[in-house]
């Protein structure tokens, strides 16, 4: 019977260690997300947002104005987001749109593919993500390319190709402005000056970029405009009283509505978090340790989404691939796994049909659930750094960077 046991233990261990089913369920749940949406709600209101960031760059027409005639809402993208997405609006809704999600799950496969861990734990990592990527891919976002551009900068940092981490590190933040968190890696370069030259490098060339399809003036006054929509947007983000609860989706927005606080201060709960955060370069013997550097990495995937109002569902592509890579490097231990599945529950399946619509739609969304299993994690991270927990991750999971 123990034999038994053990084989079956063994079967399902090797499920989530499978590469073929890794690839399958990334890919193929991303497709059948967006499939899926286009063939009931037709056309893509995001993808027609994004495209109209690009066609609005040449016409020169304000990039953050209501258009209620072209889509719903409003974009809340940079200007230099008009190139990149330049070649999926030429192609059209349906393919551009299949294409654009596709890419997106493409660029974060390949960013995980480069973490410097055993590839068996990075196919756990895409099978434990393929939910949340088929929820961002259902809503056509750039999340999933946020997310990988962070991995990507901190994988080149790793192999001293700061030059190519510094570009990831400037198109993040030039597409959304929170992919400024990658500068936190600053201090695991080995080439300090190198960092510096090449953030203003690759700053100056996305900044003009968007100029060689329409003008300067008008390029610079998008950026203008561009910073009043995003404080506009955050404000909005966390009024109670308009229902808007597909928002903020955050530590803060917990607080706010779990207890009703409708002008609570987010900087009550910002400003010890990134305390606690930089407490952890106090460490500064451990920065070339390869652990300590992944379990940063977690910390800034996971504070990007916990910690802003702008957070919503489809944004946590980027902070639970971050639980699984915390997860993968634990000791296999109860309480690891208890915190694990009770993330995997809450954070990546709460907006499936695991979850009745009435506990989704009554309880889980409104009191901004979702964040609070990834905030558990961090806390737990800040917690194992303080101890130098990291310290005892077996080396035999991790793969030594090659320059």
């Amino acid at each position: 019977m123990n034999h038994l046991r053990t084989e079956n233990r063994l079967s399902f261990t090797n499920f989530f260690y499978n590469k073929k089913i890794a690839i399958a369920l990334w890919f193929g749940l991303a497709f059948i997300a967006i499939v899926q949406e286009l063939w009931h709600h037709y056309p893509p209101n995001n993808f027609l947002i994004f495209k109209g960031v690009f066609e609005h760059t040449l016409k020169q027409t304000n990039l953050f104005a209501e258009y209620p005639t072209e889509y719903l809402d409003v974009n809340h993208y940079g200007p230099t987001f008009s190139i990149l997405f330049a070649p999926f609006a030429l192609l059209g809704n349906y393919v551009g749109c299949i294409l654009w999600v596709l890419f997106n799950a493409a660029i974060l496969y390949i960013a995980i593919r480069q973490l410097p861990i055993q590839q068996k734990f990075q196919n756990a990592i895409l099978i434990f993500s393929a939910h949340e990527l088929m929820v961002t891919s259902e809503w056509q976002q750039s999340n999933a390319l946020i997310c990988a551009c962070l991995i990507l900068a901190f994988t080149f940092i790793n192999k001293e190709k700061e030059i190519w981490a510094l570009l990831f590190i400037a198109l993040a933040t030039f597409i959304k402005l929170y992919g400024i968190v990658g500068l936190s890696f600053f201090f695991f370069s080995n080439n300090k000056i190198k960092f510096i030259i090449w953030g203003i490098v690759w700053s100056i060339v996305l900044f003009i970029l968007p100029m060689a399809i329409s003008s300067p003036h008008f390029i610079v006054q998008s950026y203008i405009d561009w910073y009043n929509e995003l404080l506009f947007k955050a404000a909005k983000n966390v009024r109670l009283d308009i229902g808007n609860d597909y928002q903020d989706i955050s530590v803060m927005g917990i607080i706010r509505r779990l207890l009703g606080i409708k002008h609570f201060k987010n900087y009550l709960i910002t400003v010890p978090a990134v305390l606690l955060f930089f407490s952890q370069y106090i460490q500064w013997k451990h920065f070339a340790d390869l652990r300590f550097r992944l379990y940063m990495l977690c910390l800034v995937l996971i504070m990007t989404v916990i910690f802003t109002t702008s957070a919503e569902s489809p944004t946590y592509i980027i902070a639970f691939p971050a639980v699984c890579i915390w997860y993968v490097l634990q000791e296999n231990k109860k309480w690891v796994n208890t915190i694990f599945i009770f993330a995997l529950l809450l954070t990546s399946f709460s907006y499936s049909d695991i979850f009745t619509p009435y506990v989704r739609d009554n309880i889980v969304r409104p009191y901004s659930l979702k964040a609070l299993p990834c905030f558990i994690v961090w806390l737990i991270i800040i917690i194992q750094m303080w101890k130098q927990q990291f310290l005892s991750i077996n080396k035999n999971k991790l793969i030594p960077a090659v320059t």
